[in-house]
């Protein structure tokens, strides 16, 4: 989890400078889209140590899913929307050698094991599976989606999923500026991933698109950067658009994002890192 803090701080000031924002009563107007710059914030009990991706819940309304990165279970734990840790799901089939980002696209959950601090793994893995409802103890049916970089290993921590094409497109964390790479479907066995270009970005450690599709958020340890897509728009072009940044409470190390299922705003959650405490941050949408 080592980052650059200074060339971080650089690189959002930049942003900052280049993007013309209008805050008015605590509230930042970004292309038409308002939202509350003060968060809602509900302690998580118990907490959760290392939460390195969120999805909100659509067949468990009010839930999010949350999931640890290396060296922890193979599980998600169901988290409810005040806090309280519900339960943890078992994943069979599946290994957590460093689990950053997970997405739901459709009825299916995502979970991308694409993490490489070190840049010296040949192949990565995302695991697909449907969505469970909060009675399942286990998930037994994994679907194992491998795939390879065409220049060697990259560390990533973020991912989309184009809903219409289910291409993925994975967002890396080391380079300046940030590679996106696409994974075309249908997935082979073994894909190898096609460089589609770079972004102005550095440190990302979360994605999401919104249920709408309208919506794209990019994190960063000291950012969150917002995109409007536009009606016939790639993934990939969105993220080559003008974005604004978002004022937001800084976490002791902030990497983990979702819209709510209902698109009412947006989730944020951090890695409890030297903090006694983690929050479930909650931005609505005015």
């Amino acid at each position: 989890m080592r980052y650059n803090i200074l060339f971080s701080f650089s690189v959002l000031l930049i942003a900052c400078c280049a993007c013309q924002k209008e805050i008015s009563g605590g509230l930042i107007n970004i292309s038409g889209t308002i939202y509350d710059s003060i968060p809602v914030a509900k302690v998580l009990n118990p907490i959760i140590n290392e939460g390195s991706g969120i999805v909100a819940s659509k067949i468990n309304p009010g839930f999010i899913w949350v999931q640890e990165d290396s060296g922890n279970p193979t599980q998600l734990s169901l988290l409810a929307q005040n806090g309280t840790v519900l339960k943890s799901i078992f994943i069979k089939n599946s290994f957590n050698r460093d689990w950053e980002a997970m997405t739901l696209s459709g009825n299916d959950l995502y979970v991308a094991d694409i993490g490489d601090n070190a840049q010296i793994f040949a192949t990565y893995s995302i695991y697909k599976f449907v969505e469970p409802i909060s009675t399942v103890d286990t998930i037994t049916t994994v679907d194992t989606i491998q795939f390879q970089y065409p220049d060697g290993s990259h560390d990533a921590e973020a991912f989309l999923i184009d809903p219409l094409s289910k291409d993925i497109f994975i967002i890396t964390k080391r380079d300046f500026p940030a590679r996106v790479y696409k994974l075309s479907f249908p997935y082979a066995p073994l894909s190898t991933l096609t460089l589609t270009g770079t972004i102005p970005v550095f440190s990302v450690t979360d994605a999401a698109l919104s249920p709408d599709g309208k919506e794209v958020l990019i994190r960063t340890y000291t950012s969150i950067l917002h995109y409007i897509r536009e009606p016939g728009q790639s993934i990939f072009q969105t993220l080559q658009s003008s974005y604004k940044s978002l004022p937001h409470q800084m976490e002791p190390m902030g990497e983990a994002i979702t819209f709510a299922i209902d698109n009412s705003g947006f989730f944020t959650l951090s890695e409890k890192a030297s903090a006694s405490s983690v929050n479930l941050y909650f931005y609505k949408k005015r």
